[in-house]
């Protein structure tokens, strides 16, 4: 499988990405499968590296991760929103220590629309099994996150593109 890492830099060594506040699977380097999408991801870094008056390209780096690879790891694969996999995201969004025991985790992305959605959950304005609802109509993106050194061994760098 190939998958891309949108950034501001090339990213030849894929390493653990610790931020200040919680991300949809927790702590990790966060890819997808979707080309066009880590162009974005990469395209939205640069604009905002240009608001902070700093001049940064829109790169996207190319991995390849043999699939099989999986039966020696612990995955979870969410293949689209469910009661599981929005309990995750609020519990990693909501504390950025929050450990869940994967080394990757696959599934959908919590873009914009869908962030609104899961901070109604985190301050229980919405209950759970309505928020899943509701984002069976979003179109949401794939996101794979490898939580681990051990998943990260199995990725191979290939290569990078500006954009």
């Amino acid at each position: 499988m190939i998958v891309y890492h949108g950034s501001t830099v090339i990213v030849d060594k894929s390493q653990i990405i610790v931020t200040e506040y919680g991300r949809d699977f927790g702590v990790g380097f966060y890819t997808t499968d979707i080309k066009e999408q880590a162009v974005r991801w990469a395209l939205r870094k640069a604009k905002i590296d240009a608001r902070k008056g700093n001049t940064a390209k829109a790169i996207v780096s190319k991995y390849e991760f043999d699939e099989r690879n999986y039966e020696n790891l612990r995955v979870i694969h969410f293949p689209e929103p469910s009661a599981v996999w929005l309990e995750m995201v609020c519990a990693c969004r909501s504390n950025i220590r929050y450990s869940h025991g994967y080394d990757i985790v696959t599934g959908k992305s919590a873009n914009d629309n869908v962030g609104e959605t899961v901070s109604f959950v985190v301050q229980n304005i919405m209950r759970a099994e309505d928020a899943v609802e509701r984002l069976r109509f979003e179109k949401i993106n794939n996101q794979i996150c490898f939580t681990t050194e051990k998943a990260l061994s199995y990725l191979k760098y290939t290569g990078f593109e500006e954009v």
